[in-house]
């Protein structure tokens, strides 16, 4: 993915406010966050009376709860490590603010602006809990962050994923306080001029409340939603050209019939064959060449129904922590009690994007051995040696899609590599404090990473599929492909004619590449959508 992309979208708070995301006493979905993250909805906070009494109660028993003398970690106590050690009432104020800055230590690519959105929806969100003991206007300030389109610049690297995202997420209260650089109207600026601009002083943060908006899990949890969806995405993807690479390979319909797979009743695995059925529709087999295809096609929804499957629960585990107050030590207004615990623990989110850019991957592989067989005359039962269409004059220097092949199969290397799990990579830092932590942010960029590599397989092998098809119609013009495959063929020939001569694809390549990230190279019929 490409640093920064300054064409961010329009300010969203000049949306309907009925269009909003609504934040606080109310359980925010995936796809909520990748609206906000894209710019198609703005946020607002909740409206109800009650919950934002909740929220002030929250601050103001944590103020009477220090002037009672009370010990609160990270409050009048030092951070991590140094908690027995006591910060006297007269630095109390400034604790906060030292936090922020001492993490200023980031490094790695700045995420996207879809990213930092997601992880400050994900931040939001926890707080609005009311168990973090922050003041209301915190959470309008965030809001704004929204709304107004102000991108904290979010180093990448940094996180160990337990005590939170602490470091990463240090920029984000950085910005609230009008230090470091921003991302505002398509220009780095600093900050404190942005809040001027906006008419809004920058935000002195009250006792906890440096701690509360950098000890979570938004990081990581913004950015697996943001890769679910991607996910979900390529899992439909991958079964059309499935069904791309049956007809190019005149292949059998019959292997994807319904009473194979309720034999065998995984529910995902059962779905991807109904989409392919539906996808073959009125495709005839009778005069396929092997009673068998190959593995690649015919257990391709015995592949892509794991990653199918595996959503259920990691859509149940990123919402769960999207939807939890993540932060140390709980501020319980209700009960007067302030409760010292490990909610900044992203345990979950760490092993569900661990299995998530496993299920990933696998898509990539098995996308890469079906453009294999495509391309080569030996297994594509008679199509051209590597899908090119030159003239016999012209055949001896023509290579079609030979060098497109050899990067697929790159590509899906690397992603396979990616998949070693960061959850077991556990460091014991901070003094042996954070003795045990997640890895879960990560886990969460190498599930992206593998993401973005597996659509480039998923473009490679569009381009060679759509191509296969085509070569197969010119062989046999006879051939009948059912309507959802011509339709598809039709969309993805729009952006890249038929290859007749060589000529470099990369750009139709990455074009297809963002097609695939954001969705639209799917859309259509209502079995398109996952």
């Amino acid at each position: 993915m490409a640093e920064h992309d300054l064409n961010v979208p329009a300010p969203a708070h000049a949306a309907a406010s009925e269009h909003a995301v609504v934040i606080g006493n109310r359980r925010l979905t995936i796809e909520d966050v990748v609206a906000i993250a894209h710019g198609r909805q703005p946020v607002r906070l909740n409206a109800d009376a009650a919950w934002r009494d909740r929220i002030e109660r929250g601050a103001q028993f944590l103020r009477e709860r220090l002037a009672d003398g009370a010990t609160i970690y990270g409050v009048n106590t030092g951070y991590g490590d140094a908690c027995q050690v006591s910060v006297p009432m007269a630095l109390v104020e400034a604790l906060p603010l030292q936090l922020t800055r001492y993490h200023g230590c980031g490094m790695g690519r700045h995420l996207e602006p879809a990213e930092t959105l997601a992880v400050v929806a994900a931040r939001l969100n926890s707080l609005a809990h009311g168990y973090s003991g922050v003041r209301y206007v915190l959470l309008q300030r965030l809001a704004d962050l929204i709304n107004h389109r102000i991108l904290p610049r979010i180093p990448a690297e940094g996180s160990v994923g337990a005590s939170g995202d602490l470091t990463p997420l240090s920029y984000v209260a950085a910005a609230l306080v009008g230090e470091r650089e921003v991302l505002f109207n398509g220009q780095l600026q600093p900050a404190a001029g942005v809040w001027r601009q906006l008419g809004h002083p920058p935000i002195t943060l009250a006792p906890k409340e440096g701690l509360a908006l950098m000890n979570g899990t938004a990081v990581m949890t913004g950015l697996a939603c943001l890769a679910y969806t991607r996910a979900e995405q390529l899992v439909r993807l991958s079964s059309r050209l499935t069904a791309l690479a049956t007809v190019a390979l005149d292949g059998r319909a019959a292997h994807f019939h319904p009473t194979i797979f309720a034999a065998k009743p995984h529910a995902g695995q059962a779905e991807v064959a109904g989409w392919i059925r539906a996808d073959l529709a009125d495709w005839d087999d009778t005069s396929a060449h092997r009673v068998q295809d190959r593995y690649s096609i015919r257990c391709a929804p015995h592949v892509i129904g794991v990653a199918r499957d595996a959503q259920s629960w990691i859509r149940r585990d990123i919402e769960n922590e999207l939807n939890s107050a993540n932060d140390n030590p709980l501020i319980d207004p209700d009960a007067q009690e302030v409760l010292h615990g490990g909610n900044f623990y992203g345990g979950h989110i760490a092993f569900a994007m661990d299995a998530l850019k496993t299920a990933v991957a696998n898509l990539a592989d098995l996308m890469d051995r079906q453009m294999a067989l495509l391309v080569d005359d030996k297994f594509n039962n008679g199509l051209p040696r590597n899908l090119s269409r030159a003239t016999a004059e012209r055949a001896p220097i023509n290579h079609g899609f030979k060098a497109v092949q050899i990067s697929s199969s790159a590509w899906t290397a690397e992603a396979l590599k990616h998949t070693m799990p960061a959850s077991v990579f556990s460091r014991s830092t901070e003094a042996h404090n954070q003795d045990k932590v997640s890895m879960g942010t990560i886990a969460a960029r190498d599930c992206l990473r593998v993401l973005e590599l597996t659509e480039q397989v998923a473009a490679a092998h569009t381009l060679a599929a759509v191509q296969a098809v085509r070569l197969r119609c010119r062989l046999n013009p006879s051939t009948q492909v059912p309507a959802p495959v011509r339709a598809f063929i039709d969309r993805v020939g729009a952006q890249s004619a038929f290859v007749d001569e060589d000529r470099p694809l990369e750009a139709e390549l990455r074009a297809l590449t963002l097609a695939i990230e954001r969705g639209e190279l799917i859309e259509g019929d209502a079995h398109d959508r996952p």
